[in-house]
């Protein structure tokens, strides 16, 4: 079963939140270029886009290990002992005479298309636990297919009589459209978001390579116990574009509804009387989404210039949404909210019982901050101790703290150095309130890991290009998110996963 330890989801939780409570081990006392440094690396068979997972005490050859997995590019999935760093189990998601994709000319996700997006875990089904992932191939034939799998966490093993082949149809006249029916072409797309799992249900995002060609945005959503499709959405049937990038990120949810932020596109600015897009058209939006009967728009919220917008590729899609926890505003009452920002370098934060849908004279919504970012983010925020941390490009990490459910102005403290396209999608680690450490990793030529004390982000405790070539892991990938378990931080490189912890232990 789960425990509190275990990262088995993108951001640690559903609502994205990034912060790791239960690391004991690194405090902002240890973590410095004399005590903690890169103790290890786990190589693999391809570039590692995917944030590496972890999960306690799973049962393994009559005994247990404290498992990490780690999903490459070259459409394989590993298990690692974290405490030993031994391969227990290797796994190629590749059909038989079958290859990786290539990178259908776009350099997004090169020099092949495997498993991009980041698995998701679910410690309560099959014997022993299972995690699902997406893989993109190519047969023999040049045919691409993707396909979602469902693998024991012990074995390796395929379950639930999967792989399941991705297809999907939804009404509309829009992209790879014929005879009013839309319909998925598994060659146009990559899933690159990372797969969320709410209430025994697979949520899948679709993007397209590198804005070539058509397409539109699809959102599935599959039966964890079977991998059966229970439902497909068009965010711009009669449309086009509109795509689930995030840079990485997934879905989040309050165990309810999907919030995501959609990527340029066709956007209906004649609404219904109900303030909806007229032909169902959400490029460009941050949307909320009904997962129940099937998905479904339940809210949106689109900026007052969200056409112009689209139409100069300055969107909200390269971000990702964060949901907050339920917060207390000035008058007392109980606020449920959610925060995200993209190109135009503005943090929009909505309510989520409200969105503010679409006024060309205003943004109609909870709150917006402009002017702190000091370029678009290509990731998305965390959230600890009533902060909201955001890393955008070439931007300083900076801290939001949040006071009667709304984030301050202006940030309380902020990195001394930036970071480079893409900026950096932070992660938190902390003894429940206590030893509060930020994460982030920067991309580049010589990538690198550094640690912030969450308090006080001037205060920068380590970095991996402190102690020379000791810590160093190569180039950094570029939308790669920290994860930590168990006193390790692991980061994705282009041939695996560097571990850093307490040296000599």
């Amino acid at each position: 079963m789960a425990s509190a330890s275990d990262v088995l989801t993108y951001h640690n939780d559903i609502g994205r939140t990034g912060q790791y409570l239960a690391e004991t081990t690194l405090t902002p006392a240890n973590v410095n270029a004399t005590q903690f440094g890169k103790v290890g690396f786990l190589s693999v068979d391809g570039k590692v886009d995917a944030e590496p997972l972890y999960a306690s005490n799973v049962s393994m050859g009559g005994g247990t290990h404290n498992v990490v997995f780690v999903a490459s590019e070259h459409d394989s999935l590993y298990a690692f002992d974290a405490d030993t760093r031994a391969l227990i189990w290797r796994r190629s998601l590749l059909g038989s005479g079958e290859t990786t994709s290539d990178n259908r000319s776009c350099s997004q996700i090169t020099p092949e298309i495997g498993i991009t997006s980041t698995p998701v875990i679910d410690r309560s089904r099959g014997a022993n636990g299972v995690i699902y992932a997406v893989a993109m191939t190519k047969d023999a034939n040049g045919v691409y297919h993707q396909r979602l799998h469902a693998l024991d966490l012990s074995t390796g093993g395929e379950l639930f009589k999967g792989p399941t082949e991705i297809a999907a149809t939804f009404p509309g006249n829009g992209a790879n459209s014929a005879n009013g029916i839309d319909r998925f072409d598994p060659a146009q797309y990559a899933e690159r978001q990372a797969l969320t799992l709410v209430n025994g249900n697979v949520y899948l995002g679709w993007t397209s390579h590198c804005d070539q060609g058509t397409y539109g945005g699809w959102v599935m959503a599959y039966n964890a116990d079977t991998l059966a499709q229970t439902s497909a959405l068009d965010l711009t049937p009669n449309g086009s574009e509109g795509s689930v990038w995030m840079s990485g990120a997934g879905m989040a949810s309050d165990g309810n509804a999907l919030y995501l932020l959609d990527a340029n596109g066709t956007f209906d600015s004649t609404l219904t009387s109900g303030g909806l897009p007229s032909n169902g058209d959400y490029g460009n939006t941050f949307l909320k989404l009904a997962t129940s009967p099937s998905l479904s728009v339940a809210d949106y919220f689109a900026p007052m210039n969200t056409v112009a917008e689209s139409n100069q590729d300055i969107d909200l899609g390269s971000g990702g949404a964060l949901v907050l926890p339920n917060l207390t505003d000035g008058a007392g009452t109980t606020r449920h909210l959610a925060v995200g920002a993209g190109k135009d370098s503005k943090i929009y934060v909505v309510d989520r019982d409200a969105m503010g849908k679409f006024d060309s004279t205003r943004n109609a919504i909870w709150q917006e901050i402009d002017g702190q970012l000091g370029g678009g983010v290509f990731g998305m925020p965390a959230y600890y101790g009533n902060v909201v941390y955001y890393g955008a490009v070439g931007d300083h990490l900076k801290a939001f703290p949040i006071a009667s459910a709304r984030l301050a102005t202006t940030p309380s403290s902020s990195s001394a150095g930036t970071f480079p396209y893409p900026g950096t999608t932070p992660s938190i680690s902390a003894n429940g309130t206590q030893n509060a450490i930020v994460w982030a990793a920067e991309n580049g030529a010589v990538g690198a890991l550094h640690a912030f004390n969450a308090g006080n982000l001037a205060q920068e405790l380590y970095n991996s290009n402190q102690a020379g070539s000791r810590d160093t892991f190569g180039p950094g990938n570029k939308f790669i998110t920290p994860m930590i378990a168990h006193g390790h931080v692991y980061v994705g490189a282009t041939n695996g996963v560097a571990v850093f912890g307490l040296l000599g232990q």
